[in-house]
């Protein structure tokens, strides 16, 4: 026969019902005190707290997130393909940064990419059942209807950057902006005078920002933007490479360029070199991430930082508050950007 326990119980671990009972409550009411409710009255309180005393009851984490209707776990999605992920280092640094920020909770990170409307459809039908706590959303466009759908849902959300300058989720964004107007300022202080720019998708709020900074900079020097000199791509290198051929053949005495990642300054270096075209001596050549790419680049570049990790430890920070208690007001943070100057420029 089993040896008796606390409290007279024999063996086993004790239950949550078997606090109720002792306890004189129903199973909502000992749920209600274990994750800490203010619904519960100091006397059934008491009692609850005087029962798990007796009993030796410790509710796992697992028991008390189900009796919370919480899942501990929260999503990082990201809506693009694996080339992307693994090819850039901006989408790496999101998520070292998330994962430092959620190290000292419970909250179990589940990585999600969303590739195609399927895909996408599947992620809403995962949401709307709330299988997880809340969202970290990167690489968010103009016209995603995700966010959208996450404050229909009431889930705590984050975005890494905005979709536009009227964004009504919490964000946490770099000064994508004053990043560009101070590389662009760099290049005319260098003495070059006919500065192009590979831009970012024109979808992207961040992209919008960077060609602004772009133009904000040339009229600030007295200089009026050519539309020819200026080149969306994709963030990608090939996009990139695809731009700086445009632009050479549309203006082949352009003697900078603005590269709005240091992805696509990588494919744009590599069309200069097969066009004979020396960096910096013929033309000067800026990022912008300060990525290990800007680092390893040969000449090594001129690159405007964002602080990657850093952004991503202030997503998960500002989630795990709004999971403790949604304020009224929606966090916005944006974190200062820095150009760094090397051989490239």
């Amino acid at each position: 026969m089993a040896a008796a326990g606390r409290g007279g119980r024999r063996g086993g671990r004790p239950t949550l019902e078997e606090v109720a009972a002792r306890a004189g409550v129903g199973r909502g009411t000992v749920s209600r005190v274990v994750n800490g409710s203010p619904r519960v009255s100091p006397r059934t309180r008491a009692a609850v707290e005087r029962a798990i005393a007796e009993l030796g009851y410790v509710p796992h984490g697992a028991a008390r997130a189900l009796a919370a209707d919480r899942t501990d776990a929260v999503a990082l999605v990201i809506p693009e393909p694996e080339t992307r992920l693994f090819a850039e280092p901006y989408f790496s640094g999101i998520i070292r940064g998330v994962g430092a920020g959620l190290a000292d909770t419970d909250l179990q990170l589940l990585l999600i990419l969303v590739r195609t409307p399927k895909e996408r459809e599947r992620l809403g039908q995962y949401l709307t059942a709330h299988r997880v706590d809340g969202v970290l959303l990167v690489s968010v466009r103009q016209d995603d209807p995700l966010p959208d759908l996450l404050s229909r849902l009431e889930l705590p959300a984050v975005l890494s950057g905005r979709r536009s300058a009227r964004e009504t989720v919490p964000y946490v964004d770099s000064d994508n902006a004053g990043g560009a107007r101070a590389a662009v300022r760099h290049l005319l202080e260098r003495g070059r005078r006919v500065i192009a720019t590979v831009a970012g998708p024109p979808d992207m709020y961040a992209a919008q920002c960077r060609l602004a900074g772009y133009r904000e900079a040339l009229a600030d020097a007295g200089h009026g933007a050519d539309e020819a000199l200026i080149v969306p791509a994709d963030f990608t290198e090939d996009g990139g490479r695809r731009a700086m051929a445009a632009l050479l053949d549309r203006r082949p005495d352009v003697d900078a360029v603005f590269a709005a990642s240091d992805v696509m300054a990588a494919g744009a270096l590599a069309v200069l070199r097969e066009r004979g075209r020396r960096v910096p001596a013929d033309v000067a050549l800026v990022g912008f991430d300060d990525s290990t790419v800007a680092r390893h680049l040969d000449p090594p570049l001129t690159s405007v930082r964002q602080p990657i990790e850093e952004m991503g430890r202030a997503m998960a920070r500002v989630l795990v508050e709004e999971l403790g208690e949604r304020s009224r007001e929606r966090p916005q943070h944006v974190l200062p950007t820095e150009l760094v100057v090397r051989e490239s420029s």
